[in-house]
Parts: C-alpha cells; structure tokens; sequence
C-alpha cells in the first residue's frame, strides 16, 4: 500500500516536471513574438510620427513662403498707395493752383472792362445799367450753377459705371497689376530677423521702376482706357443687300490714307468707295458710292497705298492681285501667279511700291508694283508648309513681315534671306486667321481658336517662342474670318454671335461689345443670329471710330463714347 502510494506520487512529480518543461519551451517563444509584436509597432509608430513629422514640417515652409509673400505683397500695396497718394495730392496742387490762376484773370479782366461798360454819356442811366448788369450776372451765375451740377451729376455717373466695370474685372485687373508691377524672383533660404522691411530685397529686385511713382503711369494709363469708354454709338449705317446676289457678306474694309473714304469688298465681286463725313453728315438709310469697280472673281482683300491716296489693292478667289486707281475708276496693275485664292495682301508704309500676298497654295510673294514690264512685276516667294491666311509687313522695316499660317504658327521672315523665318510663335489651337503689328516691336495674332494673342518681338532670343504676352478671350471665332485692327492700343475684332468686340492691349477681358441689329438688309425681317456674324472691322486712323460689317451686309460707324 505505501509503496503504491509513493509510485503515485513519482509519478505527479513526473508529470509535472514534464509540464513545467513543455511550459517553459513554449512560452520563450511566445515572449519572443510579442516582444518582435512589440518593436514592430514601435517602429511602426516612430515612421508614422517621423511622416507626420515630415508633413508638418512642409505644411509649415509652404505656410510660411505663403506667409512671407502675402508680407511682401501687402507691405508693395501699402508703398504703391503711399505712393499713389502723394502723387494724388501734388495734382490736386497744381489744379487748384491752375484754378486760381483762372480765377485771378477773370477777376483782373472784370476789373478791365467795368470802366469800358459805363460811358460818360450814360451816367444818366448808371442806375438801370448796373440793374441790367446785375442780372445778366445772376442769369449767367445761375445758368453756371445749373451747367455745374449737371456736369456734377454726369461726372457722378460716369464714376459710378467705371467703378462697376473695374469691381466686375477685379480679379482680372488685379493679375494685370502684379503682372506690370512685380517680376517674380526666388527668395533667399534665410532672412533676417528684425525690421520688417530688412528682408525685402524681394521689393527692390522686382520692381520695373524704382523710382517714386514710375509704376504709376503706365498702369493708369492702361486703366483710364479701359475704363474711358462705356458704350457704341452707331453713327451711319450702311445697307450693302443686293437682290442679284445671294450672299451680301462684306469680306474686308479700309480707310485711306487721309481717312476722308473708306473701300467696302464685297463677294459680289464690287469694291464700293465712299466719303466718310457724307455718309456722317446724310442721315440717310441708303448712301450711294462714289466710285465702283468691280473684280472679274470673288473678293477676298483690299488694302490702300499709305503714300499713294488714289491707289487701292484687292485680291480674289482665282489668285489674282489688281491695283487700281480709284480717281480714275481703272485697273492699274494686275499680277496673277498665284496657283489658288490669295486670303490677304499688304502694302508696306514704308516703301509703297512693295506688296505682299499670302495663299492656299502655302506661298507669300512680294510684288514690285511700280515694275513696268509686265509678268515681272514678282520679287520673291518664301514657301510654307501650309496654306497663309493673312501677311503683314513691320511698320518700320520693308524687309520684315509677319505670316499667319493654317498650321497654327506665326511666322516672321525677313525677305532678304527667306530661306527660313526669323522667328516662330507657338501657341493657338488652331488656324492663325490674321496677324497685325501693334508696333515694331509688338505682334498680334487671331485665331479660330476663339482667342488673340500678343508676342513680344523685342525680346526675340531663340527661333521658336511659345510664351505670349497676352492672350485676349470673350468672343468666338470657330470657322470664319471676323476681322481685326488696332488702334492706339484698343483691339477690335468680329464675333460669330454678330458682334464687335473691343480690347485694350493691356487687359484680357474685353472693353466694350456691340452687338448688330440681326435685320434682312433687303425685306427688313428679323433673322436668326446664327445666320450671321461680323466679317471685317478698321478703326479710323487713332480715332474712336471704328467701322464694321457683318455677313448680311450691314456695315455701321461706330463711335465708343
């Protein structure tokens, strides 16, 4: 009995010895596991924290850059107004020194003539003089105070609809005015501590001038013109229907050399010349031509000789160029080697007997008009790889001009070495419609990409440039030819909503729009805008006149006011 009782003990000793070693070798590992569980999350938690760590740290920089440049910008608004302030007050000075001034002379001159108003031989009548006088003097001051107040009220006005247009445009406005003002630079890594104006390099290194106030005038001038003109006024209006033909689109126009005629091209095949202040003066719904001449082929083009004021080019659908004289109602030249419609010609200002033309058939050649041999009249052709829509030359040179090409480009060539262009301009979508230069060293391009754009030729350094200055949207241009022209600064160009559009060089919005009366110009019915659209628009000379045409042959002077 004992000796069973020990062999039973034995053997829970066994046993449980057995448990304890079968414990301890399965839960070494087991802590192992959970102390690699537990560094693995520690690590874990250490790049989470190092990440946001690092996230913290770059939304801090960016913040803080942001920070630095709302600084910079407020501390340039506050010296801009500084600025604009003192500039204020010293006009305010002078005009109220040139006011006193006035007032000074009337006074001496009241002075002057009170004698001559009182003859000896009147002393009689001194008494009803002076009542007489008295009177027209109270007429005169009350018709002043009410001349004031109306001119008050229309001063009022005029300031309230320019400060609309200016808050409708703010955002725009206010690209334009950092755009002129600053040029971007990168800030230094460190700056100091202390003044807030110690680490304000960046004002002095981005400013265009450093001189008190010389920011100043060349941004109000650009704002007062966009800003001067709120509406169209139509001023005449010309009817161009013509029964015997189905399409009245008016294709180009053009002012002369002394702005007295205008020319009209019509598809019909008629050049039509009027005066421009007997179409003003005549109020009238018809308004005969003073000269006709008409095209053997469609027209395309017309373009007046800057020197010769009789002489007037156009060209056609069959690639004919003529040149005609418009006091004598006569072709004076004819040149015809083109192979297709020739879309655009130009005569250059500075030597009128050169004339430019561009085509389908991807060439742009360059006439001597004044060549008396007939079949020589050619001086060169430069070759494209497209077909040319539109050719200008440079105000100030005869060998350079611009092309607008159906591949989208602009090209400048210089004509004495046409083997390749000067300089390339990339950035429309598609077919260049027209190029116009805005000065020598200024180019503006359309596009029916529904879009202008502006190039700088003076900073021409490489061959290829696809940077504008400026790019003008608001109006569409999908498939037609709308029109283009420049003058003083102020953009004008057709829309396919039978619209003018007008721009100022220095804003991308539009200035001002006019839409056209959509009324059949031979029964007088009401048709559908999508019909028609503006075909052609020329300023008149540096005038606020601008003249327009649309696709029904309704041609209007239109005057910004």
């Amino acid at each position: 009995m004992l000796l069973e009782i020990l062999r039973g003990v034995c053997e829970l000793r066994f046993w449980h010895d057995i448990e304890v070693l079968l414990s301890d070798f399965l839960n070494e590992p087991r802590e192992r596991l959970q102390e690699c569980e537990t560094a693995i999350k520690v690590k874990e938690e250490i790049d989470e924290n190092e990440l946001l760590l690092e996230f913290l740290l770059q939304l801090q920089q960016r913040k803080q850059e942001a920070a630095d440049k709302l600084h910079d910008t407020i501390c340039l608004l506050s010296s801009d107004f500084e600025e604009v302030v003192v500039h204020q007050s010293i006009s305010k000075k002078c005009g109220s020194l040139f006011e006193k001034s006035i007032e000074d002379e009337l006074l001496a001159a009241e002075k002057v003539e009170k004698p001559l108003l009182l003859p000896a031989s009147q002393k009689a009548d001194r008494s009803e003089l002076y009542s007489s006088v008295e009177k027209l003097d109270e007429d005169y001051t009350c018709s002043g105070s009410r001349k004031r107040s109306k001119l008050s009220t229309v001063t009022e006005e005029n300031a309230a609809s320019k400060s609309s247009r200016m808050m409708k445009n703010f955002k725009r406005l206010e690209a334009t005015y950092f755009s002129t003002r600053c040029v971007p630079v990168k800030r230094t890594p460190k700056t100091r501590e202390g003044s807030s104006f110690d680490d304000l390099s960046y004002r002095e290194s981005t400013f265009r001038g450093t001189s008190s106030g010389g920011w100043i005038n060349p941004f109000l001038e650009s704002l007062s013109k966009y800003l001067c003109y709120s509406k169209f006024e139509v001023q005449a209006e010309l009817k161009q229907g013509d029964l015997l033909n189905s399409s009245n689109l008016v294709c180009a126009l053009g002012f002369d050399r002394d702005k007295e005629l205008f020319a009209t091209a019509n598809v019909n095949r008629k050049i039509k010349i009027f005066e421009c202040d007997m179409v003003l003066n005549q109020k009238l719904d018809i308004h005969y031509p003073v000269v006709e001449m008409t095209s053997r082929s469609k027209l395309s083009s017309i373009c007046w000789n800057s020197y010769i004021r009789s002489q007037i080019a156009s060209s056609n659908f069959e690639g004919v160029i003529q040149v005609w004289d418009v006091t004598k109602n006569q072709l004076y030249a004819e040149m015809g080697e083109h192979e297709r419609r020739v879309w655009s010609i130009d005569i250059s200002k500075l030597d009128p007997t050169m004339l430019a033309s561009g085509c389908d058939d991807g060439t742009v050649k360059i006439w001597n008009m004044n060549q008396a041999i007939p079949f020589l009249h050619l001086h060169c052709t430069i070759k494209t790889n497209a077909n040319v829509c539109s050719v200008q030359f440079s105000p100030d040179s005869s060998h350079f001009l611009a092309i607008g090409s159906a591949d989208h480009r602009v090209y400048c060539y210089d004509r004495r070495n046409i083997r390749v262009p000067s300089c390339t301009f990339i950035g429309h979508s598609k077919t260049v419609s027209y190029v116009k230069f805005v000065d020598s060293s200024t180019l503006l391009s359309a596009s029916i990409d529904s879009s202008l754009k502006l190039w700088d030729l003076s900073t021409c350094t490489s061959r290829v440039i696809d940077n504008s200055l400026q790019t003008f949207t608001g109006h569409t241009n999908l498939k037609n030819f709308v029109g283009l022209s420049i003058s003083n600064g102020y953009i004008a160009t057709g829309s396919e909503t039978n619209e003018v559009f007008v721009y100022h060089k220095a804003f991308p919005m539009p200035v001002l729009s006019y839409k056209f009366n959509s009324e059949d110009p031979i029964y007088g019915r009401e048709v559908d805008d999508a019909m028609h659209f503006v075909s052609c628009v020329c300023w008149r000379g540096q005038s606020s006149t601008l003249l327009a045409a649309n696709s029904s042959g309704d041609i209007k002077l239109l005057e910004m006011i």
